[in-house]
């Protein structure tokens, strides 16, 4: 018989990862009452917005605004691609920051135009003096299972990336399916590795929808140890350097399955579906998650 965790940790990824691709421009007013009523809902941590050039991700121009005056809570992430970005991000008060990294070199080059080993290097003072300022570091694997450039990611990889980001003082790992195209069987595969070779470091499943297999692919993750997810309000998202890749498994429908399993959350699924709500009416595409059509026909 497999083993579950009693209580579970939703990193809610909706401000950041979920809006960062979407062609409208969302209002700064909009997106602050979104995360107000996400911490309504339960939520304790968050991605809030990302320092990243506003010519590559207009959305994010306004992050300064976003990151100086949403709501607090206990653990508020902002993603920063390089020093500048880190810079911007300690300007406006950030006490957490995320930096990424793709296991393929030509996601990298696609996305930041260096190699993989390019990009960590010029991580790693950054990472150092965060650590030394006592700042919160949580670095984003992407492509850890598939890349849209160079197929299947190799295993070895992957925990040879995650080990060099351990080796600088990373306080946490969110490993991504970063076009979803990953399986359940891989998920378990490469979470038990990566949870048997760094048990003190936070260990993050960052799964994107694109085949509707990562609500399976968290179960399997669940069974492998891990007991953090990042996931998006109303599924949205996707990601603005892989072509297909849909939007984030979303909040509301993991932590329906959660509740099932008995795995606290401390996350309300009808008051969540009030923050998507919110939200829903300055993006392109219609919510369509299964929670939230039941909660549009009042039976959530």
């Amino acid at each position: 018989m497999f083993s579950l965790p009693n209580r579970a940790t939703i990193i809610e990824v909706g401000p950041r990862d979920g809006l960062q691709n979407e062609k409208n421009q969302v209002p700064t007013d909009a997106k602050l009452e979104f995360i107000r009523l996400l911490k309504t809902s339960g939520v304790r941590e968050i991605e809030l917005t990302s320092f990243v050039s506003p010519k590559w991700v207009p959305q994010m121009k306004d992050a300064g605004d976003i990151a100086r005056n949403a709501v607090p809570f206990e653990r508020a992430i902002v993603l920063t691609p390089n020093s500048k970005g880190v810079s911007l991000a300690r300007d406006a008060g950030a006490e957490a920051v995320a930096v990424f990294v793709g296991v393929s070199d030509t996601f990298n080059q696609k996305n930041i135009n260096r190699s993989t080993d390019e990009s960590v290097e010029a991580l790693t003072p950054v990472i150092e003096q965060l650590k030394e300022d006592g700042i919160f570091v949580r670095a984003c694997i992407s492509t850890a299972f598939y890349c849209p450039y160079e197929g299947k990611t190799d295993i070895e990889d992957v925990i040879e990336l995650c080990r060099r980001f351990v080796a600088l003082g990373v306080d946490e790992l969110s490993v991504a399916d970063t076009i979803g195209m990953a399986n359940p069987a891989e998920s378990f595969e490469l979470f038990s590795r990566l949870r048997q070779a760094f048990p003190s470091v936070l260990l993050t499943a960052h799964f994107h929808d694109t085949r509707k297999m990562a609500l399976a692919n968290i179960f399997a993750a669940l069974q492998a140890g891990v007991d953090r997810f990042d996931t998006s309000a109303g599924g949205l998202g996707g990601c603005p350097f892989a072509e297909g890749a849909t939007g984030n498994v979303a909040t509301e429908d993991v932590v329906n399955m959660f509740d099932s399993l008995g795995i606290e959350t401390g996350i309300d699924v009808g008051k969540m579906c009030e923050a998507i709500s919110a939200i829903a009416p300055y993006v392109s595409r219609p919510i369509d998650t299964g929670m939230y059509r039941l909660f549009e026909k009042g039976t959530c």
